[in-house]
């Protein structure tokens, strides 16, 4: 078998490929084009037994990858955490594109479980839209920031009650009171109020967009106790298709909620992972704190945890590390009855 690393840039890819035993083959450099990518395809069906490794830098690869994929390639995606030893073993100093394909390569053939590459699908478009509420969420706290500076000028003593800035009739009020305040302060204020209205109403639109997707596509993940819609919707783009973790414990430590092991000597325990996807692991706290503070499975846990010795901190983490579980339960559910939506046969076999 045949391993074709690829180093990738914006305007080039690099392409090295590399026998069982890691002895470079050959190497190819095309521009990042269609017709470039064309080439390199032609130039990779030279190896009829073939793996395609990529690292994984979705907004360089995602393009190629998906080209790739269509034309019926086996690709794998390789984490870049993986690259830094790879680059330090290597016996020719330097950083140059062949230098990194060739590492992409070998890191390939020491690592036989990394994840397989899938066409995007529903999911990234989640994903983009999560991110995309979040910079306006962002961009909206830094007008109300100023605004309640200029406010401060304007109205001393008179100013919005917190967190009261996103609200229509509030901004309607300010308006009114603005409208005939002469000076460059006032007039700031007033665009800062027209635009805080805009970025709400776009927000709110996300809002309602992402809650129909994320009811379509994660129906048993909405019922789970503290994920509400923006949650789960976290939860759905981060982890871009559940069946790509062969178990809960490959999740779990994928979003960081499995302990690491210390060993010494005979003895073993446990330390907090600071690894992982750090947004998979908010989103996953998120759900513990409101399970701990209403009534149900999650306080219980909690108070057992407690009751054995475990500190506050300690038990949050217990009760994150079930959660991590039961997410990924209700998510593969949610996976497979997405795959009987659109081949009810394959349910059926």
């Amino acid at each position: 078998m045949v391993v074709i690393g690829a180093d990738l840039h914006k305007r080039s890819h690099t392409l090295v490929a590399v026998d069982e035993s890691g002895r470079k083959l050959a190497e190819r450099t095309a521009n990042a084009t269609p017709q470039g990518h064309l080439e390199l395809r032609r130039w990779l069906s030279r190896w009829s037994d073939r793996t395609v490794a990529l690292e994984d830098c979705r907004h360089l690869s995602r393009t190629f990858e998906r080209d790739l994929l269509r034309a019926g390639e086996h690709v794998v995606r390789v984490p870049p955490k993986l690259m830094a030893g790879a680059r330090r073993s290597s016996r020719e100093p330097g950083k140059r594109d062949p230098i990194d394909a060739l590492a992409v390569a070998r890191a390939a053939l020491r690592e036989p479980d990394l994840p397989v590459a899938t066409l995007d699908g529903p999911e990234r478009e989640v994903r983009l839209l999560v991110d995309h509420r979040e910079d306006l969420v962002a961009t909206r706290t830094r007008d109300q920031n100023r605004l309640r500076w200029h406010l401060h000028e304007l109205m001393p003593g008179d100013e919005p009650a917190p967190r009261a800035l996103d609200r229509v009739h509030v901004l309607a009020e300010l308006e009114r009171r603005l409208a005939d305040q002469p000076g460059t302060v006032a007039r700031l204020a007033r665009d800062l109020v027209a635009r805080i209205r805009e970025l709400t109403l776009a927000i709110d639109g996300l809002e309602r967009e992402i809650e129909r997707l994320v009811g379509e596509l994660a129906p048993s993940l909405l019922t789970l106790t503290g994920c509400g819609p923006l949650t789960a919707a976290k939860l759905v783009g981060e982890v871009a298709g559940i069946g790509r973790f062969r178990s809960k414990a490959a999740f779990a430590r994928h979003n960081g909620s499995a302990p690491v092991p210390v060993w010494s000597g005979n003895t073993v325990r446990h330390r907090l992972s600071r690894g992982g996807n750090r947004q998979l692991n908010v989103a996953l706290h998120r759900i513990a704190i409101t399970q701990m503070q209403r009534p149900g499975p999650g306080r219980e846990y909690i108070d057992h945890r407690r009751s054995v010795g475990d500190t506050k901190t300690e038990a949050i983490r217990a009760l994150r590390r079930r959660i991590s579980d039961e997410v990924f339960r209700r998510m593969r559910n949610d996976e497979a009855g997405q795959a009987a939506k659109r081949d009810p046969l394959a349910l059926a076999a």
